[in-house]
């Protein structure tokens, strides 16, 4: 017998199913088996794409605006090549919550009519296709931010960074899936299901912003827009091997941004871009989204338009090895002592980072998280009487049976802004202008084994703006097993024990992408975008 909260969940389902493009789907029995655990490469396996499709699916943002501003692409091939191949993708990986094909090509027609009749772009994102994570409001949409019981609920306006976008000419052609609470680094919610890495199906593709980690790895969009609390940006973009950039709060509006507990205020959200092929895009999202002086609208952002940053190889960069808390692996411990190497033969200063107090900062984070001892996202969970997903549970373990009260909320508060004092100063008393880090302690967590996020967590309390890049090291079991040195670690307590020995078969992270995370200081998002491209091109460079 169907209990009420699985009628209620068929109709976010429903409005999935519903919405999908049939043209484009493919038969079950031309899809790879679910045994085979990267899809990357399907696309052009398929058949589904032409070349030209594959073509424009493998072209960064900045690429695809500049090849439609001359004329020879349309925004309306670019919308369908990529449409076609997110609708694969949904196949592969279930990462869509609302395909929108018919109000996307509709608008690209538009903008090839505004560009035929007038020779110029709508903007600087002219025609191009951007994913969107579920809880961020679109306008005559539902809008259930992972819970059942509102997969009714309708917002009314565009979230205003959308209507930012859209002015700026972006396009959007697929929603994207995210986990129940908002709060998991796996992506599963008793709505639309689990989505999975497009690198192996078997792992992650990190959270909340998942479905983007998904949408951006398997290139169902050049950009995309997730948010960020504590890694949700970050780690999808780690994960699944592509591009995420945290902003420094109140840089980016979030008016429309649904959550369950809306004005909190302790650790602030934010959102920002993930991107497929390149950190350029990321700043090609920001600059178009803070040029429209979104603080003349939402008035508790900071009035700081966004300004032209020239890279520079003149700079400190810290290398962070480990937090003092929980170890990593041995493929993260490889990539780091590679982009060591390489920043150090292209005359980049580097030193060793010491971490300063992030236990510490994990208790006053966590103790913030849910000040309300989550009590209103644990209404929404009974309101529908969906069960709670184990890793649900396992986050809400960490608000305290009771609600902080103000004087308990106060002192964290002092706590919070008296560890980012220290922090920054530490930043000017060691000489350094960008710390190099791990994203997370693995490449990417095994379904449902995401249980530690304080290498990005840290930097949310610190408010440090964050970039994270592919580093061109992926896992290898032979290459990356235990060494001698490694099997005699003795873990400093249980939670590096539990996270330590999930690398016990190195197998089991076969093929993932190692990410790095790079930060620099609060409200220097400019900078540390640029500091990013820098990096990112010495590492990577063969």
């Amino acid at each position: 017998m169907t209990s009420n909260w699985q009628t209620q969940a068929q109709r976010g389902k429903d409005t999935l199913n519903n919405s999908i493009p049939r043209q484009w789907l493919l038969p079950i029995d031309r899809l790879p088996p679910l045994s085979q655990k990267n899809v990357v490469d399907f696309p052009r396996q398929s058949g589904l794409l032409s070349e030209r499709e594959m073509d424009i699916t493998d072209m960064s943002a900045t690429a695809l605006v500049k090849e439609m501003g001359n004329g020879r692409l349309s925004a309306e091939e670019v919308v369908v090549a990529f449409l076609k191949r997110a609708v694969l993708g949904h196949q592969l990986l279930n990462f869509a919550t609302e395909f929108m094909a018919d109000e996307a090509i509709t608008r690209a027609k538009e903008h090839d009519e505004y560009y035929r009749r007038t020779g110029k772009l709508v903007g600087p994102l002219h025609g191009i296709p951007i994913s969107v994570k579920e809880h961020i409001a679109m306008n005559n949409r539902t809008c259930n931010t992972g819970y059942v019981a509102w997969v009714d609920k309708v917002t009314t306006e565009d979230a205003l960074l959308l209507q930012l976008l859209s002015k700026a000419g972006a396009i959007f052609h697929v929603r994207t899936n995210q986990p129940q609470s908002l709060m998991h680094l796996c992506c599963s919610n008793n709505i639309t299901g689990t989505t999975m890495n497009p690198l192996n199906r078997t792992l992650s593709p990190g959270g909340s912003s998942g479905g983007e980690g998904a949408s951006m790895g398997f290139r169902c969009a050049p950009l995309g827009i997730g948010s960020d609390i504590g890694g949700s940006i970050r780690c999808p973009a780690a994960f699944c091997g592509v591009y995420g950039f945290r902003p420094s709060t109140l840089r980016n509006p979030v008016t429309g941004i649904k959550v369950a507990a809306s004005g909190q205020e302790g650790i602030r959200g934010v959102v920002g871009p993930l991107a497929s092929r390149s950190i350029e895009d990321l700043e090609l999202f920001q600059r178009a989204a803070l040029e429209q002086e979104p603080w003349n609208i939402e008035t508790s952002l900071m009035p700081v338009p966004w300004k032209t940053v020239a890279p520079t190889r003149d700079m400190t960069v810290a290398i962070m090895w480990d937090d003092g808390w929980v170890r990593p692996h041995p493929p993260i411990t490889r990539a780091l002592i590679h982009a060591k190497e390489k920043l150090l033969a292209a005359g980049v200063r580097v030193v060793d980072w010491e971490p300063y107090k992030h236990q510490h900062g994990w208790e006053v984070i966590s103790a913030l998280y849910y000040p309300d001892a989550a009590s209103k996202q644990r209404e929404l969970l009974d309101i529908s009487g969906e069960p709670v997903r184990p890793l649900t549970d396992w986050v809400f373990s960490y608000s305290r049976s009771t609600p902080l009260s103000h004087p308990e909320a106060w002192a964290l508060h002092d706590q919070r802004d008296i560890y980012r004092d220290e922090y920054h100063a530490l930043l000017n008393h060691r000489g350094v202008d960008f710390i190099l880090s791990p994203t997370y302690p693995a490449a990417a967590a095994v379904m449902g084994e995401s249980q530690y996020w304080n290498y990005t967590a840290i930097w949310n309390l610190v408010d440090l703006p964050s970039v994270v890049f592919p580093s061109g090291i992926i896992v290898d079991p032979k290459l990356d097993a235990f060494t001698e040195h490694d099997r005699k670690y003795v873990p400093r307590d249980e939670v590096d024990e539990r996270e330590w020995r999930k690398y016990q078969e190195p197998e089991r992270y076969e093929g993932a992408s190692v990410g790095l995370q790079i930060s620099g200081r609060r409200f220097k998002d400019e900078e540390t975008l640029a500091a990013a491209m820098v990096v990112e091109e010495i590492v990577r460079e063969s």
